[in-house]
């Protein structure tokens, strides 16, 4: 039996899903039902139930995944402990991190762990937080990246970077011609948001409220890129980290006014999971990526 095939067997049972057990290891759907089909006919055992939602592994299923991750892991650690003998680093990082950190702020760091380190890979994941939470708790990755980022079971958090929050509009908006605002500007002003589960729009909620501040919510969305294109049609205004909107306020198709007399941050942080074996090539992604925090 193929290792490739146990870990393709294991990243269905953690994801609960064939398509996603596909992207994770490059590889077709149907790639992935045969090699399931293969495992089943090898044990002459059912070895997962395929539920309407997701799957789950049957008992069978259950044993041969305790086992398969414990192969696994097991290679995993030898890789590492070989990696740091011969002072290489070499393979492959996995990188979940929500959309405007992945597309405005990671590009610099990426650049110089390749510069570094060009045997090494990085795969690179968008998603939302929650998800990313339960990928590096399982597995399935190995650093994630959030913004405001939250004490959970088993993960530990670094501390990353910070982006302050500003003002976004059109150009065109009356409130572009400051140079900086009063939170009380905001009242009244038709917004546009992140979706209420996104961490960001918690913290945004909490600023107005604790300014009684009400806004006229005019649009919500789950990613910063179509809040920037409804800002830019002057659809409302929005409170949204510097970092993200830098290109388009050099383009001049949005507007950024920092707050008069307050400042409001969006932390970020690193998760990896907590007493993991950590692998030389991961362990240098990191060092990379919080040297200059």
């Amino acid at each position: 039996m193929q290792l490739e095939t146990l870990k393709v067997f294991c990243d269905v049972v953690e994801t609960k899903s064939f398509s996603k057990a596909a992207v994770l290891n490059f590889v077709s759907q149907s790639a992935v039902s045969q090699q399931m089909r293969s495992l089943e006919e090898k044990y002459d055992q059912k070895l997962v139930e395929r539920g309407k939602r997701n799957l789950s592994p049957t008992m069978a299923g259950q044993v041969l995944y305790e086992v398969a991750k414990d192969v696994l892991l097991r290679l995993e650690a030898m890789e590492t402990r070989l990696q740091q003998l011969s002072k290489s680093v070499v393979g492959e990082v996995r990188v979940a991190t929500i959309y405007s950190v992945g597309m405005h702020e990671l590009h610099p760091y990426l650049t110089e762990f390749m510069r570094r380190y060009p045997g090494a890979r990085v795969r690179m994941e968008y998603s939302r937080a929650n998800r990313i939470y339960e990928a590096v708790v399982g597995n399935t990755t190995d650093v994630g990246i959030v913004a405001y980022p939250a004490r959970r079971s088993g993960i530990e958090i670094l501390p990353f970077k910070q982006d302050e929050l500003v003002l976004v509009c059109s150009p065109e908006h009356p409130l572009a011609r400051y140079r900086k605002v009063e939170m009380a500007k905001l009242a009244g002003q038709p917004f546009i948001a992140f979706e209420r589960d996104i961490p960001t729009r918690r913290a945004v909620d909490r600023i107005l409220k604790s300014h009684k501040i009400k806004v006229k919510m005019v649009m919500e969305f789950d990613n910063v890129e179509t809040i920037k294109r409804a800002i830019e049609i002057n659809a409302g205004v929005s409170v949204l980290p510097n970092m993200t909107v830098s290109r388009e306020v050099a383009l001049g198709t949005v507007a950024t006014v920092r707050f008069a007399k307050e400042s409001h941050f969006r932390p970020l942080g690193v998760l990896v999971k907590r007493g993991r074996d950590i692998p030389t090539v991961m362990k240098r992604f990191l060092d990379v990526l919080l040297e200059e925090t």
